[in-house]
């Protein structure tokens, strides 16, 4: 005659969270029919077995095996929770795999977020390499400016943030590239016909400058003040591609990122000048990570690595 396996009452009324190693211990009694066979495949006792599986029945309020002459069989409720211990399993071998993936940079999801500039002239050839890499890791990159990337880090909606440097006691900052800015005129402009050309000589054409609410608009505000040059005029556009396309046309000269205008330089379109009086110009671009987000590992250390890569 079946006779149901022993349940004991949880003392407080209430059973322990389910544990992976009972759920193991269940199918392995399921598949071999026998406790003692499926300690055996477990490398653990009979009895640590028994435990197991009484602590699982608690759990569930209800016997899952009936103890037969022929060994284990299966309960009505028993066969009814096999699909569902075998799909708990699965997932957390599956949990398992990706969290290993993750971890060693073969497999996940990079979730970044860049400024404007950044994204468009810096970060393509680091995802160019990176993607290269690791073809499995799905990446997705967040625009806004600096100070937008910046909130998207501190709200923990992206692994990694790009852009100028700005302090944040929540943020620790990796500076990885240094963007100087280079005059830049037309092919045929009279300052291409001279070695180097002046502040002041600059000043009085039409300097055309990007997105006010950047840091390059700011380094070149203050580049002339502090030479105590005036500006004959400006022209203000949103974007450093619709610079480059103004001064392409001839109507004014720029100040612009050396790597947004150095396809341009190279292929002719654009020339680029030096200015023998001019104070440094650069634009420190860094990388935002939470200061709480703790060690970079995987997938978040294998793009850290590539910024000092960058040329």
């Amino acid at each position: 005659m079946a006779k149901a396996v022993a349940i004991d009452e949880p003392r407080n009324g209430k059973g322990n969270s389910i544990q992976l190693v009972q759920v193991e211990g269940f199918l392995e009694v399921a598949r071999r029919g026998s406790v003692s066979r499926a300690a055996e495949a477990l490398f653990i006792t009979q009895p640590t077995l028994t435990a197991r599986l009484h602590g699982l029945e608690r759990e569930l309020g209800t016997p899952l095996f009936l103890r037969t002459p022929h060994g284990m069989r299966l309960t009505d409720a028993g066969k009814a929770w096999v699909p569902y211990a075998e799909r708990a399993l699965r997932a957390l071998s599956e949990g398992r795999d990706a969290l290993e993936q993750v971890m060693t940079a073969s497999a996940g999801h990079l979730v970044l977020a860049a400024a404007p500039a950044v994204s468009t002239y810096v970060l393509p050839q680091l995802l160019e390499k990176y993607v290269a890499a690791h073809p499995r890791v799905e990446v997705s990159v967040r625009t806004g400016h600096s100070e937008d990337v910046v909130e998207l880090v501190l709200r923990d909606e992206v692994h990694i943030g790009l852009g100028r440097a700005i302090r944040h006691p929540d943020l620790e900052l990796r500076p990885f590239h240094t963007e100087e800015l280079v005059l830049v005129t037309a092919p045929d402009h009279q300052f291409t016909t001279r070695r180097s050309v002046t502040m002041a000589e600059v000043a009085q054409q039409k300097l055309i400058m990007f997105d006010r609410t950047s840091s390059y608009y700011e380094i070149t505000q203050a580049a002339f003040l502090s030479s105590g040059t005036m500006l004959r005029g400006l022209m203000e556009l949103d974007s450093i591609e619709a610079a480059k396309k103004m001064v392409e046309r001839g109507l004014g000269v720029a100040l612009l990122p050396r790597t947004a205008v150095a396809r341009e330089v190279e292929g002719r379109t654009l020339r680029a000048v030096r200015m023998k009086d001019a104070p440094p110009m650069h634009n420190s671009i860094v990388a935002y990570r939470r200061r709480d987000a703790g060690k970079p590992e995987g997938i978040v250390a294998a793009f850290l690595a590539l910024l000092n890569t960058i040329e």
